[in-house]
């Protein structure tokens, strides 16, 4: 590394020149850097290092969830810069989004010095440990000083802050950063004394890069040797309790977003068919995109459950849960109601079950799991056929009537996208009403799409800004999202001229919130369609042109079709879907009765 790596105009300089060579070193690739003149070094130091790709954001908020985005498409830290004041309170719901979803985020915020504080000096306020609980590890570094052994403690805090953000599981790190005058890189004399006592090949000859997901493989190790020790011991293991357990058994597969999709859908089919259960796989599991590779799969579980009669008929003993439950509310009632045995399978420490049943967890990965499991498998139980015929039954019902409707129904665009979107396309799904229709409607394919969500947290905010996070630097991608959704974070289209790569926003303009038309509180208007529906009349068209974003509203299906069949591979452009919600909400309890009315004619009623 060539000495000029190292700034020694002042103090400050030397300082976060030594951070950011540091986080290079490590493996750090993305710094989104918001402006302010307290983090100055810290933008000067990114700004100017050739191996990492800073990008200035305007607005806070957006800038924290972009972050997100980049974290989620490179399952690597990003390190997101900030000035001191509420700026640094701007980056809490997107901390908090990696905190309950496991991304790695470096949140670094500039400070005052200690004596600027409780004063009355402006933009200043507490940053101690300001966003509590939701990082796995908060320190404030110490106000840079040019002496050798405290730009050693730099180096060091840096390197453990970075590790943190992956182990013991990915989530947030919190630095607060103090910087005290000169903020620009004007000459003080004191830096430059020590070019030679710092030789950087020496300096920084121990620092390399963290392992991405080394986290996740230690404790997918440690778990599958405390099933190997429960064995010895004379116990029975998981797997073997499993293996020769009830035929009337489920593996439930919620959303998920693994490093290797492939291995991970290979894992989840050797589960299956060492069991022989059927496999209820969400919308946002790649499941539902590697079709091919497990053929039990049951995704019409939210309208088969709608049936009293086949909902007892098939309730389940042993529940085997991939991560987090589904969203359907008709999935999560009918475990509740089953009582049955269940077992958690999550890498991270976290209670996965809020329906607090007869719960364990198994703290490894699916791919852990599975390798403990015999590759031979068995014939699928009677039960399991049961699922399958009533699955395929809900799912005619349900294609006959989708492929028959003449105006735009909401469901329908799932429908469309998971048969005509280009194959590998990442897909980040908006929350609210986009989430369930994908759940309920994206049909079992090979396509290999690979979708992206916010689950952690289930919020609207950020929606367009880590999408575009997602879409940087990666192949064309898709979002998914409603009015609502899309107008909480209008300011993410102010990253359009960063853009590397092209994202399709399809949007679904209902108008208003139309995930509250299909609930309860629908029924009490007044206030309903005014404080909850909240109506607006948006021209999406001139917003659009306003930043320089392509917009064209979609005629039909098939127009619809054609437009993402084939993905621009740069720019922005918004596909504006309109339709009505409270006709659309209607027509899905209808959708979803004569889908449960054609799993029940399929399923006998007596308990099997």
């Amino acid at each position: 590394m060539p000495v000029s790596s190292l700034d020694f105009r002042n103090t400050n300089s030397l300082w976060c020149s030594v951070v950011v060579e540091t986080l290079a070193r490590l493996g750090l690739r993305h710094a989104i850097v918001c402006p302010g003149s307290r983090s100055a070094a810290l933008t000067f130091a990114f700004a100017r290092h050739p191996q990492i790709e800073a990008i200035p954001v305007l607005d806070e908020r957006s800038a924290a969830f972009f972050g997100l985005g980049l974290a989620r498409q490179h399952r690597r830290a990003t390190a997101l810069v900030c000035t001191s004041g509420t700026a640094a309170a701007n980056f809490l719901p997107a901390v908090i989004e990696a905190h309950e979803s496991n991304v790695p985020l470096l949140v670094i915020t500039a400070d005052r010095p200690p004596e600027m504080r409780e004063c009355g000096s402006g933009q200043t306020i507490d940053q101690q440990k300001l966003y509590g609980g939701y990082v796995n590890y908060y320190h404030e570094l110490a106000v840079p000083e040019a002496k050798l052994e405290l730009l050693q403690y730099a180096r060091q805090s840096i390197a453990h802050a970075f590790e943190r953000t992956q182990c013991p599981f990915a989530g947030p790190v919190h630095l607060n950063a103090p910087f005290r005058d000169p903020l620009p890189p004007v000459e003080d004399g004191l830096a430059e004394k020590l070019r030679e006592a710092i030789d950087p090949e020496t300096f920084f000859s121990h620092v390399g890069p963290v392992a991405i997901g080394s986290g996740e493989g230690l404790r997918s190790s440690c778990a599958i040797e405390g099933l190997g020790l429960l064995a010895k011991s004379g116990a029975e293991s998981p797997a073997s309790r499993l293996l020769h357990g009830s035929q009337r058994g489920v593996i439930v597969a919620g959303p998920a977003q693994p490093a290797d999709p492939g291995a991970y859908c290979a894992a989840v089919a050797r589960l299956a068919a060492a069991l022989g259960w059927p496999v209820l796989a969400d919308g946002l599991n790649p499941l539902r995109n590697h079709a091919t590779a497990n053929p039990r799969w049951v995704v019409n579980y939210n309208a088969v459950l709608r049936s009293a009669a086949v909902a007892a008929r098939l309730k389940p003993e042993v529940v085997l849960g991939l991560g987090d439950w589904p969203t359907s509310r008709q999935l999560r009632q009918w475990l509740r109601g089953a009582d049955a045995e269940t077992w958690i399978v999550a890498a991270d420490s976290r209670n996965h079950d809020p329906l607090h049943g007869r719960t364990r967890h198994l703290r490894c990965s699916v791919e852990a799991l599975a390798a403990d499991f015999p590759g031979n498998g068995c014939e699928p139980a009677a039960y399991a056929a049961e699922w399958s015929r009533a699955d395929h039954a809900a799912g005619h019902a349900l294609g006959d009537r989708l492929s028959t409707l003449d105006d735009f129904f909401e469901g329908s665009v799932s429908w469309l996208l998971s048969q005509h979107l280009p194959p590998g396309t990442p897909i980040f799904v908006a929350n609210s009403m986009p989430v369930r229709d994908v759940e309920f409607f994206w049909q079992p394919n090979d396509r290999g799409c690979r979708p992206y969500f916010n689950r952690g947290a289930n919020g609207i905010d950020g929606t367009l800004s880590t999408a575009l996070g997602v879409a940087h630097g990666n192949q064309p991608a898709v979002l998914l999202a409603g009015d609502l959704a899309l107008l909480h974070d209008t300011n993410g289209f102010l990253l359009r001229p960063k853009l590397q790569g092209s994202l399709t926003i399809v949007l679904i303009n209902n108008r208003g919130g139309g995930i509250f038309e299909m609930l309860p509180v629908a029924k009490f208007d007044p206030p309903f369609e005014e404080f909850f529906a909240m109506p607006q009349v948006v021209d999406f068209g001139r917003l659009c042109s306003a930043y320089g974003a392509e917009h064209l509203l979609v005629r039909d299906r098939a127009h619809l079709t054609a437009l993402t069949s084939e993905l621009p591979k740069t720019g922005l452009r918004v596909l504006e879907v309109r339709t009505d919600r409270r006709r659309d909400a209607a027509l899905r309890r209808e959708l979803f009765g004569a889908a449960a009315q054609a799993a029940e004619a399929v399923v006998g009623t007596e308990i099997i």
